[in-house]
């Protein structure tokens, strides 16, 4: 539970909106498709659903680093027992953290968003289309937050969105059927309690916010990285290929893994 808060800048700002650098996305841009299953499931509270907090809702931006991991634009409590696994682009540099359990996965990234809100709505609507490409069952349903997109097949993938002030979070839920309730409620526990750190750059709508590591955790990856070109280079004397981490909402992405206690 976050404390040492200050009445946040969204709190007044959301309702008198001025003009902005960044792009305001298109409103309306997402239709409800009639054979979609729609599933209005009951608005399920968490106990002191405060969060997730703006950096700037702390008198002391120091106080929201403890008990959280700090990944640059978010900073994220660890459930009890959790591990991480590094998602890294092309180029080696790191583009999502995932915080691994029992029960499965999850991420939570931020994403530049535009002061009026309203970007989860369209990128919801463009994740449901997404996993209907890829054959999955989709369903949107009502959450503590707002609409939440699962989409089901071997697996269950599921979609939590905010929007906040300038900025969107997202929330990857990837699970097997069997235990995705109890991996959905350790994800919105971490939701509840995350912290985002913005930044005052402007940035153009939908900018994934950069993700920054622990030094201890880059420095990890770092000495993994060398190892294994070391390795392959002495089997085939020919460089390691990378391959890139992009893919669709169901594919499972490609991720260098670092272990840390809860």
């Amino acid at each position: 539970m976050a404390f040492d808060r200050r009445s946040g800048k969204g709190d007044s700002e959301h309702t008198s909106v001025e003009p902005t650098e960044e792009r305001v996305e298109s409103e309306g841009a997402v239709e409800e498709h009639a054979s979609e299953e729609q599933d209005p499931g009951e608005l399920e509270e968490l106990d002191e659903l405060d969060g997730p907090f703006d950096i700037d809702d702390f008198d002391d931006p120091a106080v929201a680093e403890l008990a959280r991991l700090d990944l640059g634009s978010v900073l994220i409590p660890m459930p009890e027992g959790g591990q991480l696994q590094v998602e890294l682009t092309e180029g080696g540099v790191p583009s999502a953290v995932w915080v691994i359990t029992p029960n499965g996965r999850f991420t939570i990234a931020a994403y530049a968003a535009p002061k009026t809100g309203g970007l989860w709505r369209e990128v919801a609507g463009e994740l449901a289309d997404s996993l209907r490409q890829d054959s999955a069952k989709v369903v949107i349903r009502n959450g503590p937050w707002g609409r939440e997109v699962i989409g089901t097949a071997s697996g269950v993938v599921h979609f939590i969105g905010i929007d906040g002030y300038r900025w969107m979070i997202r929330c990857v839920i990837n699970g097997p059927h069997e235990t995705i309730d109890a991996l959905i409620e350790e994800a919105r526990a971490a939701l509840a309690d995350t912290v985002v750190r913005r930044g005052d750059t402007p940035l153009p709508v939908r900018t994934p916010l950069p993700v920054q590591l622990p030094e201890p955790m880059a420095e990890q990856l770092r000495e993994a990285a060398a190892a294994q070109q070391a390795e392959a280079q002495q089997q085939s004397n020919e460089p390691v290929a990378r391959r890139g981490a992009e893919g669709s909402a169901m594919q499972q992405l490609r991720s260098t893994s670092s272990s840390t206690g809860g």
